[in-house]
């Protein structure tokens, strides 16, 4: 099996092991991204199974439309803003399990969903753990609003930051959200203090929301080529 087969493989066990959680009349936060996908089906899987009336909140276009073809029934936050469990994935995790998300652009909406969860569930295989997040060259995804790109540009370069404003693939122009902002990604190197970076960065005017997921996270399953490995977090998600 070549490493990309496993790395599929890897985000599969991860996703059932996560689905589990799910019981009978469960409101389901449905993040978004490849790894989540993969939940989705799965969750519409036990559901027909075991005959369990569920309802999903999705993150994004993608989880709605992904949803919807697994016969998951969608409900809002208007309607249960209290969310019994929330199923995402996320591109980097440190070993205080704090996380960056949004590399697939739906980083607002995963953060609200999970910060109305009881339990946030993150699936991810092996190569999302890193020892501090930023490395790699990975970037901080923010979300902002267009009026204040510049001079959310500006800051994040007076941060140390090297910011890029996100292009769209096929398409010309910058990636719009599905809440109708861009997205801005920030490479700040190895990050030692991400709560300090969060609070910074929340503190620029325009900034609608940041891809650091700091303490959010109740369990995190990583798929390995071996089985499954289980984390446990403790969460703080007030402010």
């Amino acid at each position: 099996m070549n490493p990309e087969n496993w790395v599929e493989e890897e985000k599969k066990r991860a996703a059932k092991e996560a689905v589990k959680h799910v019981k009978d009349g469960f409101i389901v936060g449905l993040g978004s991204g490849t790894t989540t996908a993969y939940a989705i089906e799965e969750l519409g899987k036990k559901a027909k199974q075991e005959e369990l009336h569920i309802l999903g909140i999705p993150t994004s276009y993608q989880a709605f439309m992904l949803a919807v073809e697994h016969a998951i029934s969608i409900t809002t936050l208007e309607e249960h803003p209290a969310i019994d469990l929330t199923i995402d994935g996320a591109d980097q995790i440190d070993k205080e399990l704090n996380l960056i998300k949004g590399m697939g652009g739906a980083l607002a909406r995963e953060k609200i969903v999970a910060f109305a969860s009881k339990s946030l569930i993150i699936i991810a295989d092996e190569n999302k753990r890193v020892e501090a997040l930023g490395q790699n060259n990975h970037p901080v995804p923010t979300e902002v609003l267009p009026f204040a790109a510049s001079l959310v540009m500006h800051k994040l370069k007076e941060m140390g930051g090297r910011p890029q404003i996100r292009e769209g693939k096929g398409k010309v122009g910058p990636v719009i959200t599905d809440n109708n902002n861009i997205i801005i990604d920030a490479d700040f190197g190895p990050i030692l203090k991400p709560a300090e970076l969060e609070h910074s960065l929340k503190c620029i005017s325009g900034v609608v929301e940041t891809g650091l997921f700091i303490r959010m996270a109740d369990i995190v399953y990583i798929g390995t080529r071996s089985g499954i490995e289980k984390l446990v977090g403790h969460p703080n998600r007030i402010c």
